[in-house]
């Protein structure tokens, strides 16, 4: 987890805004001091960290859920819901910047903070992929290791990334000295401008291959079928993604690789239907079980147990097994199994039930007179 600045100013106070301002507002005070504080303009000591400051105070008062969360806990309470990770997720600094003529966008931004690198300098990451797993009730319920195949980027084995055919090796490009990227530098008035570009010679790699990898053709990468073991948590729900870190595809120049996600879906059940942590059965019963009461066996996910029906019973009523549910994914217990009543009325009778059911309704008739 990445550390927070040691001691911090009230949010509004950091931006000069009141606390009743509005989203425009903060967004104008947040550019006017990024502009003034950028790193790329102030070379004073302590720009970096003002800028840090006012960004990570735009981050929270910008958005609504986090502004709110922020009012009501303090630095204090809020400190110890959100990592400043969780600050700068899915922040805006893109629009603020784009036209700014730093030539950097929220990517760059995260890398300053949690990269240790310059401004400018992106991070390279591969592509997420994402797979759908079926798996069954009782897997989820119990949890289970699945092993599925995936196809994806991967490093060449043959140059080991590099590009470079064995035996031979890369040079740094000589326009852009190894960097991988160029800048352009223009004036207007008492302002400078400098725009960041990949080095067109290079491509942004920085470094030109004379004798390309036969195998992978100088791309330093190919795709590989790869098997892999996913663990699904007990308890887990349709929609869930389990995130597998560093199991997405391969950068195309030094980097990390991305991540996997493995959508879950559940198969529908033979019996039961799922309600959060419950799970519901409907149990058909006959009308003189219900009147008058007896004991009958349902399945359950841990095998068949037998339950009570008291007389007198009504369609629709619930009759509640605790903890014969579904595994709470983050917390301990188990739901419940709710198993609901239903009356089965026989479509076709024969003369003796026709006959035992007319005299009945006689009865029923009588003591309703």
């Amino acid at each position: 987890m990445v550390k927070r600045m040691a001691s911090k100013r009230d949010y509004y106070q950091v931006l000069g805004v009141p606390k009743t301002a509005s989203k425009e507002e903060i967004k104008d005070a947040y550019r006017k001091l990024a502009m003034q504080y950028h790193p790329d303009r102030n070379k004073s000591p302590d720009a970096e960290e003002k800028f840090k400051e006012i960004s990570e105070a735009y981050a929270v008062l910008s958005d609504d859920e986090k502004r709110m969360q922020y009012d009501q806990l303090g630095h204090i309470g809020f400190d110890q819901r959100y990592t400043t990770e969780d600050i700068f997720r899915g922040a805006d600094f893109e629009s603020i910047f784009r036209d700014s003529g730093f030539g950097f966008n929220f990517r760059d931004l995260f890398s300053f903070f949690f990269g240790g690198r310059d401004f400018g300098e992106k991070i390279s990451r591969g592509r997420d992929l994402v797979y759908d797993l079926e798996i069954t009730l009782e897997e989820a319920a119990k949890g289970s290791e699945k092993e599925i195949e995936i196809s994806r980027t991967e490093k060449c084995d043959v140059c080991d990334g590099s590009g470079a055919a064995p035996n031979s090796s890369s040079r740094m490009c000589p326009k852009c000295r190894g960097s991988g990227k160029v800048q352009n530098v223009s004036r207007n008035g008492f302002a400078t401008f400098v725009r960041v570009a990949p080095c067109p010679t290079c491509r942004g790699k920085g470094k030109i291959i004379d004798t390309p990898c036969p195998k992978c053709r100088g791309t330093g990468l190919t795709t590989r079928e790869r098997a892999i073991t996913v663990k699904v948590p007990p308890g887990i729900d349709e929609g869930f993604q389990l995130r597998l870190e560093g199991e997405g595809e391969a950068p195309a120049d030094e980097g990390s690789p991305g991540d996997l996600y493995v959508l879950i879906h559940i198969t529908p059940h033979q019996y039961f239907k799922r309600r959060g942590e419950d799970l519901l059965y409907r149990l058909p019963i006959s009308f003189p079980q219900a009147a008058l009461g007896t004991e009958v066996s349902v399945p359950t996910l841990d095998g068949k147990t037998n339950i009570k029906i008291r007389p007198g019973t009504q369609p629709g009523e619930i009759i509640k097994l605790k903890n014969k549910g579904m595994p709470r994914l983050r917390g301990y217990g188990r739901g419940d199994l709710l198993v609901r009543v239903d009356i089965s009325v026989p479509e076709k009778l024969t003369r003796q039930q026709r006959a035992l059911l007319e005299e009945l309704a006689k009865e029923f008739d009588q003591k309703v007179r």
